[in-house]
């Protein structure tokens, strides 16, 4: 069972920083995740089942694009609103936080950014709701890490495109009616376009036995001479810039998410602590108990802090891709590190699915390589303090 807290660990008065809308957004998330996934979840994972049903419940609920302008259904929210909504959710789950955090940063901020206003009104208020769901297509059997290497390509056929290719361990992508793909056109620039579902030679295999992730749904997009509209473009990048803005904005969501995941596993352990007894007494009460737990309030609490910073400098325009990179690394690698020693504290229950912990472990294994693996962020920050990048 996880954690009863009321609340989340917030040794540095973090919440000071927030205003009182933000609370109110923290609130509001935690109660839709306690009452729409927390009772679920175990089973969901269990049965490797994505619930279609949460998609227009997170419609409702606000968790589709918070940042984008309301003119387009969107919250018109601040990325400090972003990030809290983000760390909700995963709180209750890393393949839920996927869902939410794809459709609005890999699907509807590419479409508001780079697309036409028409795009904008078809499809933007569609997403927002939950009456549709997108995909983001950018990785590829043979290119993950090198993205600009991708051979999907297009052909400019007068009338149309031709697009052909496929991309792999694409979030949502048997669930979606839409697709952000990225593909190379004639002279090798990278162009983004909207894919529908229904367009002959579009398909979307699903992609089976995962240990991770088991309660969002992952699978392929297969290109096979699809015909897309030219209206179907997006008119405003070009180039691997394109893409990569969409990471930046989806990294940010991660490097709250990964928190929430990190902050259930560190309650969840501390509450059993409390109540595990051994020899006469509380396991809470020995030293290396205590050791696990401070080791972990204190991580949590310092990605807390560079996660609101950084919120504050999104909100500013001012952060960085490389700045994002860091952050997206160290939060990951702080929460699957508390997720480890949860795990240790709880012993052989911490396997079972009575706690959250082994779930939450196996969630992030994937997180801590999506998007950016943990390698090529430390590289990415490398190449930025040295000025000589490592991986070309």
């Amino acid at each position: 069972m996880a954690s009863e807290n009321a609340g989340a660990p917030d040794y540095f008065n973090i919440d000071d920083l927030l205003t009182d809308e933000h609370k109110l957004i923290r609130q509001t998330m935690r109660d839709f995740v306690r009452r729409e996934i927390s009772p679920n979840i175990e089973k969901w994972a269990q049965d490797a089942h994505f619930p279609s049903e949460i998609v227009p419940k997170f419609g409702e609920v606000g968790a589709f694009g918070p940042t984008i302008p309301t003119e387009y259904g969107g919250g018109g929210l601040d990325y400090i609103s972003y990030g809290i909504i983000m760390q909700e959710i995963e709180r209750g789950d890393s393949g839920m936080r996927s869902t939410a955090s794809v459709q609005g940063s890999l699907v509807m901020y590419p479409i508001y950014a780079y697309g036409s206003e028409e795009q904008r009104k078809k499809y933007l208020p569609k997403l927002a709701s939950g009456e549709w769901l997108g995909c983001f297509g950018l990785t590829e059997p043979d290119f993950g890490s090198n993205p600009g290497g991708m051979v999907t390509n297009i052909k400019d056929m007068g009338d149309h495109y031709l697009l052909n290719g496929a991309k792999l361990w694409i979030s949502n992508s048997p669930e979606s009616q839409v697709a952000v793909v990225w593909a190379k056109n004639e002279q090798g620039r990278i162009k983004g376009l909207i894919v529908e579902r229904g367009m002959e030679g579009f398909t979307t295999p699903e992609i089976h036995n995962k240990w991770s992730l088991r309660a969002s749904t992952t699978g392929e997009l297969v290109f096979d001479n699809v015909k897309v509209p030219k209206e179907n473009l997006l008119p405003n990048i070009d180039g691997l810039k394109g893409p990569l803005g969409c990471l930046d904005s989806a990294r940010y969501g991660i490097s709250w998410g990964a928190i929430g995941a990190a902050i259930d596993c560190y309650e969840s352990a501390l509450n059993y602590a409390k109540q595990r007894i051994q020899f006469d007494k509380p396991i809470a009460s020995f030293q290396l108990i205590q050791k696990k737990l401070a080791e972990m309030v204190t991580e949590i609490t310092k990605a807390q802090l560079m996660v609101w910073r950084l919120g504050m400098l999104k909100n500013e325009g001012k952060a960085t891709t490389q700045q994002i990179s860091m952050a997206k690394r160290n939060s990951v690698d702080m929460a699957l590190h508390v997720a480890r020693e949860a795990r240790q504290i709880h012993g052989g229950m911490g396997i079972t699915g009575e706690y959250p912990i082994m779930r939450h472990m196996m969630n992030l294994e994937s997180v801590i390589t999506y998007e950016g693996t943990h390698d090529i962020h430390l590289l990415i920050t490398g190449a930025d303090i040295t000025g000589i990048q490592a991986f070309k």
